[in-house]
């Protein structure tokens, strides 16, 4: 098969180290930017680098809209708003904003003009739609205010994925969470007892997994060994890459897919990667290995085929499987039975893993650069959200307080209970203290050292054993004008929609995988040459101005 890639090109940019103002082509501060950061430097520090504390020179303040969540509703008397103004001289002021009405109260906020300093928790792409207005700020003319930053895009070599949230003009306008590993999460559990039962080993690739399925049919043929939960979403979403495409109304995207060979972008359905993914779900299917049921049936349903082995497998997560192990437990009895995730299987495309090491980010209104302490508000976000020493405090607090260090791991207080450690504990590290707060933490952005530092030990393996597989490739940008998405939307929408029910039926075998031409020919109908087109249009245009 050859090389492909994916992409999400609404934002994309070609590649550009971030190496200083004015690293790239249509990116450049210029001497506006310059002139910003002689001047608006109340409260900065001078010498402030890679690994320094950041500590105001007076005592400085900053607006942010805060997504007021239930599981860490915003306290003042948190003793993580207390050590920012004892230790780095800042106040923060948040503008509440409910969960429920989040998305909402950020668009209106925004449109009003009334933006505070920055707003967290936007995911690469919620920025575009305020791009155009000049509502929000095009941080990449400031990074070079932020070391920390710079230094783990340099270091985890992230330089492709942030040219993904670049617009058309070079720049970006969102500072996202950055990972030093993907941090997958989704994909199979297998009944482990039953495949030691049968003398199997668990799946390594695709095929070795319907071995496992047809072993466990041989052994128990009035059930299904795999009877999925999520409507299929999850499965799509993690079986995609190995075959070397993009799938399910989670990973579909925008619909495109970088074609190394022919050096252009092809619509991912049409690809024959994406064919051999869904006609290795339809033999599945086919030989009553998977439960055709897996992708309309509820959550409560599929549990309850598993507790009642009616089903030996579903599509899971760290949380997920938890789930799942109580359902077993009341069926089956605890210790009577063994369910684990499994390693993501190989497939034709190798031992691959989808996904983006950029997490949720955070959007900085473009009034704040009018503020005199501007240099120090970017001085304080790069230490909070990308140092590691303010990673660490942001997610596991106080030393001492609402952790211990025991034989050299970071372990919670006697009376901190933390993401399932120390269950029954008076205190919650999140709602009593502020901490591993996702409008303070980029969810788990993060080195991989902190990310696998809460995490139980089985999932923490799990995670390690992820990390060696390879990520996908980054396809080369092609982001479009705002009246060029707005044609793109108009296609995508049907082209998507159309795909997303052939693919389902030819996967059930309402539709015969023979009937594929006919399927193509609907979506030459539904006009995907003109916008495939369209994004080709793009990437060349961007390719050419800025190569």
């Amino acid at each position: 098969m050859t090389t492909k890639r994916r992409t999400t090109f609404g934002t994309a940019a070609a590649m550009c180290l971030v190496v200083g103002l004015g690293a790239c082509s249509g990116g450049d501060s210029g001497e506006e930017a310059e002139e910003v950061v002689s001047e608006k430097n109340l409260g900065a520090m001078q010498d402030y680098g890679v690994g320094d504390t950041f500590k105001a020179t007076e005592p400085v303040s900053f607006s942010l809209l805060y997504r007021d969540h239930p599981n860490y509703p915003n306290n003042p008397d948190w003793l993580f708003y207390q050590k920012l103004r004892e230790q780095q001289g800042v106040t923060l002021e948040p503008t509440l904003a409910p969960l429920s009405d989040w998305e909402q109260r950020r668009s209106l906020v925004i449109g009003a003009g009334d933006a505070p300093d920055f707003i967290p928790v936007t995911y690469p792409g919620q920025e575009t739609p305020y791009v155009a207005s000049g509502a929000i700020l095009a941080v990449s003319d400031y990074v070079d205010l932020m070391p920390n930053f710079k230094d783990k895009v340099a270091k985890w070599e992230l330089e492709d994925e942030l040219d993904t949230l670049r617009q058309e003009d070079g720049k970006f306008y969102l500072l996202p969470g950055l990972l030093e590993n993907l941090r997958p999460d989704y994909t199979p559990a297998l009944r482990t007892d039953v495949l030691e039962q049968l003398g199997l080993q668990q799946p390594t690739t695709w095929d070795e997994f319907r071995d496992v399925l047809r072993a466990v049919k041989q052994a128990h043929p009035d059930a299904y060994p795999f009877s999925d939960r999520w409507e299929g979403k999850a499965l799509l979403n993690y079986v995609d890459a190995p075959f070397g495409t993009a799938a399910g109304e989670w990973g579909f995207g925008q619909g495109v897919t970088w074609d190394e060979d022919a050096g252009e972008y092809v619509f991912t359905a049409t690809t024959d990667e994406y064919k051999a993914m869904v006609e290795y779900l339809h033999g599945l299917v086919a030989e009553g290995l998977m439960d055709p049921e897996s992708f309309t049936q509820s959550d409560e349903a599929a549990l309850a085929k598993l507790a009642n082995q009616q089903s030996y497998g579903i599509s899971t997560n760290s949380q997920e499987v938890l789930g799942a192990r109580t359902a077993l437990d009341e069926t089956l009895g605890a210790g009577n039975y063994g369910l684990s995730k499994i390693v993501l299987p190989a497939g034709p495309a190798g031992d691959v893993v989808g996904g983006t090491q950029l997490e949720n980010g955070l959007m900085i209104s473009s009034d704040a650069v009018e503020n005199d302490d501007f240099v120090a508000m970017m001085q304080f976000i790069d230490w909070l959200y990308y140092s590691d020493e303010g990673l660490e405090f942001s997610k596991w607090g106080v030393e001492g307080t609402t952790y211990d260090v025991v034989d050299g791991k970071r372990a919670p207080a006697a009376d901190v209970t933390f993401t399932g450690l120390n269950p029954g504990a008076p205190k919650a590290m999140q709602k009593d203290f502020g901490f591993f707060n996702g409008v303070y933490l980029f969810a788990s952005g993060s080195t991989q050292e902190l990310v696998l530092s809460n995490l139980y030990e089985e999932e923490a393996t799990w995670q390690q054993a992820m990390a060696e597989k390879e990520p996908e490739p980054v396809a080369p940008p092609a982001p479009l004008s705002e009246g060029e998405r707005e044609q793109a939307s108009l296609y995508q929408t049907a082209l998507t929609d159309l795909t997303l029910q052939a693919t389902l039926q030819f996967i059930l075998g309402q539709r015969d995988i023979a009937d594929w031409d006919a399927f193509e020919a609907e979506l030459e109908a539904a006009n995907v040459a003109a916008y495939v087109d369209l994004v080709n249009a793009a990437q060349k245009r961007y390719a050419e101005k800025n190569g």
